[in-house]
């Protein structure tokens, strides 16, 4: 068995946007939206999907699917937030915080 590194000083998650999701799953959770166990279930289904190479990404994937599943949104307007943050990462200087504010096709 692989030797957990439980110290003090490791990160529970390795980039910002991994804690993000993961506060998302727990505040949507909170306000009823969904079950642990409806949760779990497509969490369970992307980490297999996905072979469990990235398991905040197949975190993220969950979380869209099973909102498109709720009928919250559709897969159309995750896909088109999704690439609206793609063009203003593009656009974003290095080293500054990416806005989607920062998107050139955003309308004013």
């Amino acid at each position: 068995m692989a030797r957990l590194d439980l110290s003090p000083d490791t990160p529970d998650f390795a980039e910002p946007w991994q804690a993000e999701v993961f506060a998302m799953v727990v505040a949507l959770h909170e306000r009823g939206l969904f079950s642990w166990s409806q949760w779990s279930h497509a969490l369970s289904t992307q980490v297999k999907a996905s072979g469990g190479e990235n398991y905040y990404a197949a975190c993220l994937a969950a979380l869209e699917n099973l909102l498109v599943s709720l009928n919250v949104t559709a897969t159309t307007d995750v896909d088109a937030l999704t690439k609206a943050w793609q063009r203003a990462a593009h656009a974003t200087p290095h080293g500054q915080t990416i806005l989607l504010e920062n998107d050139p096709a955003r309308s004013t």
